[in-house]
């Protein structure tokens, strides 16, 4: 059966690059998972991307799951639009986003250039590595087999989860290693030995997790009012098509979701 992601995938993209995969799927695409159940994407932060994304969603019958509606203010601010929708018998997920936490302005600008030569478009390892420092355990074992992928070995000594082969890269290239230390503190744990790298890998990883979390915190926090409006929202638009339905949520979060969360939210 062909993946009906990379299908909607390639509608999102008809006439125009707008719509990078990324996350599980992205995963999937770098043959090193089967399956993913639900779709990222990365959209270009412009309106017409916005309106094609919604009209294909729209010709689908997919519908709203809780989430910022699908609106620059929201997208603009690095809020996140989900939705779903029945197809050949599955219930597909999608998600949408502009700005993926863990990336900067330069590492955007590189996923859509690199994602203009890759088909289907696809974010690359490194900035995929990145989005991946979430606060799930599984996805460091999955940091860890991008990096194995990546031809850079600069990026390997970045993003590696394996003090088996960080030592091995840094036994070939010791000039390299002194050089990207300044970039990663657990690389210089190297000379004091595995067990040492391992426990500031751990270590490592844990701030990374609780880094996220705390991101986490502050969009559960200013979503507070809007998760107790939902239940009506919801029930207003259950029947409704989706573009019809965007207007009535887009009303509804107005003055309830801020487009912009703040250190005190």
């Amino acid at each position: 059966m062909k993946n009906p992601y990379l299908q909607l995938s390639a509608e999102l993209n008809e006439g125009r690059l707008r719509a990078v995969l990324s996350s599980g799927q992205a995963v999937v695409l770098y043959r090193l998972a089967v399956m993913s159940k639900d779709g990222d994407w990365i959209l270009r932060e412009d309106s017409e991307t916005v309106q094609h994304v919604l009209q294909v969603l729209a010709d689908r019958k997919s519908h709203y799951r809780f989430g910022a509606p699908m609106d620059l203010r929201w997208l603009s601010q690095g809020w996140s639009s989900h939705f779903e929708h029945q197809e050949m018998g599955l219930r597909l997920r999608t998600d949408f986003i502009t700005r993926p936490p863990r990336i900067s302005a330069s590492d955007l600008e590189r996923i859509w250039e690199n994602a203009a030569e890759s088909q289907p478009p696809v974010v690359g390892l490194e900035q995929l590595a990145d989005i991946k420092k979430t606060n799930r355990e599984k996805d460091y074992a999955v940091i860890g087999e991008l990096a194995r992928l990546m031809p850079d070995p600069r990026s390997r000594f970045l993003y590696s989860r394996s003090a088996r082969d960080l030592l091995r890269f840094a036994q070939a290239e010791p000039e390299l290693l002194a050089e990207m230390i300044p970039c990663r503190g657990a690389l210089s744990k190297i000379e004091e030995g595995r067990r040492a790298l391992e426990r500031a890998l751990d270590e490592e990883r844990r701030s990374l997790m609780h880094t996220n979390e705390e991101r986490l915190a502050k969009y559960r926090r200013a979503t507070r009012q809007w998760v107790a409006q939902w239940p009506a929202v919801r029930q207003q638009i259950e029947k409704l098509p989706l573009l019809q339905a965007h207007k009535v949520v887009v009303a509804n979060a107005e003055g309830v979701l801020p487009f912009k969360v703040g250190e005190k939210d």
